[in-house]
């Protein structure tokens, strides 16, 4: 009898099985290092504590190779539910909008007042909201104290000192001392400031595929990035490849870490970078941003840091909407996270991390800089294009011609202007 009553069972068995309910699956892409890949997966499993019947899988990696993995996943219609994507990304997936979800369908389970309005208007493509800001960052002026104060040189606070130190830097700490370090993207950036401030154009037109410079601020453009190289203000593209690659990051540079590069035009959310590898003598702080006489704009370029996007094949959009919410303006989930995706843009979260104490205070103030130049209307959302793939090599293309002695500066401008237009119209 026993032995019947115990067969019968094995043999309900498998229906008890299949009787329990499968879990839903959502899948979350984000590349990053190791802090945040960490920080990351606990937000995850604390979001499934609060949803009983929810697994996430977590797609993770480093950079290298991310963009690639979800060109594919999106040509073939099977991207993850939610995706980290750069900022940039929205013109190469999503020209007329329809390349991510419409958050805006699920602003019932979004926070979406914790957002600044420029903010939303950076995830906005075609009047559909493709994604939302973990942070905002904009590049500010770093400055070694202690080599300025070797080089018994202030700190710049204007292009006029900022020129002026070049030469001081060469005089007194010789020539292998330069005031500013860069990347070229980061001179080409700081460059084109001083030409925005001047015009009041950047170089794409934010709301057209077209180059908004004039030839003449382009001509400018080009005289300024070879101001900075041939004044000794900042250090020359070729130094720069003859010491491990012309895009080995600052903080790498010896010449960086023993103070004879003694500023960095960057990412405010850098800094901690930056500052890491500095020797115990020397000490980085925050300058003032440069800009000419009544200047029409500050010239300070800043987007969105990363953002959090919503698969348009997803089969559970607000379930992973409410993820989305729960990453970006959750107080627990700030406190998760930190600054793994850099200062929250989320006014909720950022409060959080203040009262926390979680925010450095070269951080904090280079925050406060940034908010003062967007609270005035200086810091103009950037048009998507400018950072496209293709238009970001043709310009360190044409840079680097100028920076090798390969062209005039005429030659330089006219590239930009009509080489920019033909292939914005291409790539719009």
């Amino acid at each position: 009898m026993k032995r019947r009553q115990f067969s019968a069972a094995l043999a309900l068995s498998p229906l008890l099985v299949r009787a329990q309910p499968e879990p839903t699956v959502l899948r979350f892409a984000w590349w990053g290092g190791a802090g945040r890949h960490e920080a990351t997966l606990k937000a995850i499993a604390a979001f499934e504590r609060q949803h009983p019947g929810l697994k996430i899988k977590a797609e993770y990696m480093g950079f290298n190779g991310y963009l690639e993995r979800l060109t594919t996943q999106i040509a073939g219609g099977s991207e993850p539910d939610i995706m980290q994507i750069n900022w940039a990304w929205l013109a190469m997936f999503s020209k007329r909008g329809n390349g991510f979800a419409d958050l805006n369908r699920h602003a019932n389970v979004l926070a979406l007042d914790q957002f600044r309005a420029d903010d939303l208007a950076a995830g906005m493509v075609g009047g559909k909201l493709n994604a939302l800001p973990t942070a905002y960052s904009a590049r500010v002026m770093l400055w070694n104290e202690a080599a300025f104060q070797r080089a018994r040189v202030p700190l710049p606070r204007s292009w006029d000192d900022l020129f002026a130190a070049g030469p001081l830097f060469k005089q007194r700490l010789g020539a292998q001392a330069y005031p500013l370090d860069g990347e070229l993207y980061d001179m080409i950036l700081l460059a084109q400031a001083w030409v925005q401030q001047k015009y009041g154009t950047p170089y794409v037109d934010p709301l057209s595929p077209r180059v908004a410079m004039s030839e003449a601020a382009a001509l400018d453009w080009v005289r300024i990035y070879r101001r900075l190289v041939d004044e000794h203000v900042a250090t020359p593209l070729p130094l720069r490849a003859s010491l491990g690659g012309a895009d080995k990051p600052t903080e790498q540079q010896q010449d960086w870490v023993v103070g004879n590069w003694a500023g960095n035009f960057t990412w405010d959310s850098a800094i901690p970078l930056r500052a890491a590898t500095l020797n115990r003598e020397q000490k980085l702080v925050l300058g003032e941003f440069p800009t000419l006489p009544d200047a029409k704009t500050s010239g300070m370029f800043g987007r969105p840091t990363v953002m959090l996007a919503l698969g348009r094949h997803s089969k559970q959009p607000e379930l992973a909407a409410r993820f989305i919410n729960y990453l970006l303006t959750d107080p627990d989930a700030a406190l998760i996270l930190g600054k793994t995706r850099g200062v929250p843009a989320a006014a909720r979260q950022f409060e959080v991390l203040a009262k926390a104490h979680k925010l450095p205070a070269m951080e904090l103030a280079a925050h406060e800089q940034i908010k003062a130049q967007r609270e005035a209307g200086r810091v103009p959302v950037p048009a998507p294009l400018f950072e496209h793939a293709r238009l970001h090599k043709f310009m360190r293309e044409v840079f680097e011609t100028v920076a090798y002695g390969k062209t005039s500066n005429e030659e330089a401008a006219r590239r930009l202007v009509d080489e920019g237009n033909a292939l914005l119209k291409r790539i719009k």
